[in-house]
């Protein structure tokens, strides 16, 4: 069982250093960190705080056989977990993830390299009974978007006969978060979708989850719609879904306790490889992405002459047909469209310029890592291509570390203080 310490969030990575430091040596961390001896001794002196985002790293120099030390402040489930972007943040608020199910097993390659915590990934959650499921406080689920079949619900409604989410739901991996949630009754839930979830099938997607999660489950939910370039240089808009069993939990609860960073103050500039000679070396990329001898990307993502031709031709055609179709050029000063899971067939959506004279190239994986807000210890175990999908499929970390400190105060309080107002709870 992987540790977990219950602390203040300032020191987290602090303690997870010194506890690493019972079994490893300076320059055993230091190497795996990729920072300098000089740097870890500082930061075990207290001159300096060591950065927040090395905790993840960190956790992974435990190891498994050290117990948990002390309660955590809440644990949660991961559904449809992919690479663990949402756990990552409710992990950083204190709480202690009991379970996880991804069904894709490259995804799962990855996400148990980058949570080392000793539990087993479940494929299918369809195969799961909800009783087997661990009890918890918190439910995460970034679920696919599935349209719901209405022909059982019509057929009930003629003959005068209740429906409910086990009807309408019956089919769809929704049914399967829930069935857990009915069986399990957490205190909270956060599910994240698609921003057209709320029109998808003509809105009626949505109305049947937001009954079945209202009417039928008795939870009160919130709903925002959040884009990721409000942290990362992304256009990327996503739908999240805050759901409280308690009604005053809900209504203590307010997406705009926490002000939201302005637009475009993340640029391509802070995730691009930096070819100056300060792109970090990072020992676990093993130079598959940046040569920094040549102080670049390595070659293979340039475009091909043919294919850059292709692309060009394409929009060339769209262009005149009226349409919107085409590659998207950029450069450092920029902010992309959205990264998909199709990135690995031409990489056409974020295409790097690299000048007159050389063709654009694609993102590395790295980059897409630092786009989605992944630091640079998190590791990628897996080819270029499934590498791109699975960045593709992924939230952006930063969203969520914004859904996590507005949920902090519910999920972290014995008893919620309804007249506390949640900005300064969280402040």
């Amino acid at each position: 069982m992987a540790l977990v310490l219950v602390t203040g969030q300032s020191s987290k990575a602090l303690d997870y250093l010194l506890a690493a430091r019972k079994s490893r040596t300076q320059a055993d961390i230091a190497n795996q960190l990729g920072v300098s001896v000089r740097h870890l001794r500082r930061w075990e002196l207290g001159e300096v705080e060591p950065p927040a985002y090395l905790v993840p790293a960190l956790q992974q120099l435990l190891p498994l056989e050290i117990p948990l030390q002390g309660e955590p402040d809440f644990r949660f489930i991961d559904l449809f977990a992919g690479i663990g972007g949402i756990r990552t943040a409710f992990e950083a608020i204190g709480g202690h993830c009991v379970f996880t199910s991804e069904w894709d097993a490259y995804a799962q390659k990855t996400y148990a390299e980058n949570n080392r915590d000793g539990h087993p990934i479940h494929g299918d959650i369809t195969q799961v009974r909800a009783e087997d499921v661990p009890d918890h406080d918190m439910l995460l689920a970034g679920f696919p978007c599935q349209p719901f079949s209405i022909a059982g619900v019509s057929k009930k409604n003629a003959l005068g006969r209740a429906h409910g989410f086990k009807d309408e739901t019956q089919g769809t991996l929704f049914f399967d978060i829930c069935r857990i949630i009915e069986k399990k009754r957490p205190r909270a839930f956060l599910l994240e979708n698609v921003k057209n979830l709320t029109s998808h099938d003509k809105g009626r997607t949505f109305d049947v989850i937001r009954r079945a999660l209202t009417d039928d489950l008795g939870y009160h939910i919130h709903c925002r719609v959040i884009d990721g370039a409000h942290f990362v240089p992304q256009h990327r808009e996503r739908i999240l879904i805050a759901g409280f069993r308690d009604a005053d939990a809900a209504a203590a609860f307010d997406w705009n306790a926490l002000p939201l960073p302005a637009k475009g103050g993340s640029t391509l500039r802070d995730i691009l490889h930096r070819t100056d000679g300060t792109e970090p070396e990072l020992p676990w990329d093993e130079g598959k992405y940046f040569d920094h001898a040549k102080k670049r990307p390595l070659a293979k993502y340039t475009l091909t002459d043919n294919l850059w031709t292709y692309l060009q031709n394409y929009a060339a055609k769209h262009r005149a047909a009226g349409n919107g179709f085409g590659f998207g050029l950029v450069g450092p000063k920029n902010v992309a469209r959205t990264l998909s899971a199709r990135y690995y067939k031409d990489g056409s959506e974020i295409l790097i310029d690299q000048g007159k004279r050389k063709n654009p190239r694609r993102l590395t994986p790295r980059e897409c890592a630092r786009l989605m807000g992944f630091p640079d210890t998190f590791r990628i175990p897996v080819s270029d291509t499934r590498a791109y999908k699975q960045f593709g499929n992924s939230v952006v970390v930063d969203v969520m570390h914004h859904a996590a400190k507005l949920m902090q105060p519910i999920l972290t309080a014995n008893a919620l203080e309804p007249e506390l107002p949640l900005r300064y709870a969280t402040a």
